[in-house]
């Protein structure tokens, strides 16, 4: 798992196992460092060319893995008395880059979808949603070129 350039943000590169019959894709473990308990999990579709965002919880730790399609997703810190305050982080997920993006409460993230087709997100969540510990925002507030990508 490799730190990120901001603080609360960590990629974790995930088994797969091809197998004939169909491949294997490992997710989370109990014992992986970001697995901080269990509350939900649940899918997200997001189809080509669209977005979706920001939002930034107040408690929830994010894991998303990306099994199907390919998606970008952006972080921005715009914690008060962070070190990496103001900073942009930006990866995409797919089956050829299968990875684990855990996300901190109090980062916004975004994300789009940039395959034709079914663009997929697992999103493993160390608690079950409350609409009261969400905060979503337009996806303009932030100075955040997504036509570029």
């Amino acid at each position: 798992m490799d730190q990120l350039n901001i603080q609360g943000l960590t990629l974790t590169s995930l088994k797969k196992i091809i197998h004939p019959e169909g491949d294997i894709l490992h997710g989370i473990k109990k014992s992986d460092q970001g697995f901080l308990g269990f509350g939900e999990a649940y899918f997200s579709k997001i189809k080509f060319g669209k977005i979706k965002g920001w939002n930034r919880h107040s408690k929830m730790t994010l894991n998303f893995i990306v099994p199907y399609g390919e998606v970008l997703f952006v972080i921005y810190d715009d914690r008060e008395n962070s070190k990496t305050r103001g900073s942009f982080y930006e990866i995409i997920l797919s089956p050829d880059n299968y990875q684990r993006l855990t996300i901190s409460p109090l980062l916004y993230v975004a994300f789009k979808g940039m395959k034709p087709g079914l663009n997929l997100i697992l999103n493993i969540a160390d608690m079950e949603h409350d609409p009261k510990e969400i905060e979503k925002i337009d996806i303009t507030r932030f100075n955040y070129d997504w036509n570029n990508k």
